[in-house]
């Protein structure tokens, strides 16, 4: 049964959130404290979805989210992805402006 995207990404954020505020609070006290990774905390956050047999879609009983199998992949592909940079907008500038006039057009 697959995780509910909507969700795990609530939780995943929450969690990232708790962590953020351990780390500052160490910092004032002169401790050190290691923020675990995007993939670390995201491992252990399990909300299950419920089968409907006759329509194939999946059902959250926590936030009642009703979804196909690829709608639930599409969402959980968005929630991952990242936004982007200046720094990115700049870096895809320099690399067009560094191709060769034919790869241009």
């Amino acid at each position: 049964m697959p995780n509910c995207p909507e969700c795990v990404a609530r939780e995943k954020k929450a969690i990232k959130k708790e962590h953020q505020i351990k780390a500052e609070k160490a910092e004032e006290d002169g401790e050190s404290y290691l923020i675990p990774d995007d993939r670390d905390i995201g491992n252990d956050i399990e909300i299950p979805m419920k089968l409907d047999p006759s329509t194939k879609h999946f059902i959250c009983k926590r936030c009642g989210l009703y979804a196909t199998r690829e709608q639930i992949s599409d969402i959980r592909q968005k929630l991952n992805q990242r936004e982007f940079t200046k720094e990115d907008k700049q870096y895809d500038y320099l690399e067009w402006w560094q191709k060769s006039k034919k790869d241009k057009q």
